[in-house]
């Protein structure tokens, strides 16, 4: 059931392309102090946000701002900005469907940034898993597809 426990490392990769940030530094106090999990943050640089680990789309909210991609119990939310679910799907696009299998790196949400970057509170993603054992890539700036974390 909990076959990420069994000593197997999970690699997670960026979904999008742009700043790491700590979950401290994310201007919502739910992923500062990592309520909804542990990770790291994202400012993007491009508008594709991609799956960051092989799996199946659990969940795309109906406002398009959040998913999760889930992989034999460890379940990875990409969150697209801060405040974002109150643009009720303005600026997102949906790139793919719940229940689909997807590998690391394919699209999920398009988001309009310089949109979503006027409208919202910040566009900063936080990326966050169920499990407290990760160890975090400390990179500056990541590309779509570069490790960030792996889950032990």
């Amino acid at each position: 059931m909990f076959g990420w426990l069994k000593g197997k490392k999970t690699a997670i990769y960026a979904p999008v392309a742009g700043e790491v940030l700590e979950l401290s530094s994310v201007p919502d106090d739910v992923f500062a102090a990592k309520m909804a999990g542990d990770g790291i943050a994202i400012k993007p640089s491009e508008d594709i946000f991609r799956s960051p680990i092989d799996g199946v789309i659990t969940k795309i909210f109906p406002t398009n701002h959040a998913f999760v991609v889930s992989k034999d119990g460890l379940e990875v939310i990409v969150h697209i900005g801060v405040d974002t679910v109150a643009l009720n799907g303005e600026g997102f696009t949906r790139l793919a469907s719940e229940g689909q299998s997807v590998k690391a790196g394919e699209p999920i949400i398009k988001a309009d940034l310089p949109l979503v970057a006027s409208k919202a509170k910040s566009v900063i993603t936080p990326i966050v898993v169920n499990s407290t054992k990760i160890s975090i890539n400390s990179q500056h700036n990541v590309h779509s597809g570069d490790l960030i974390m792996e889950v032990n």
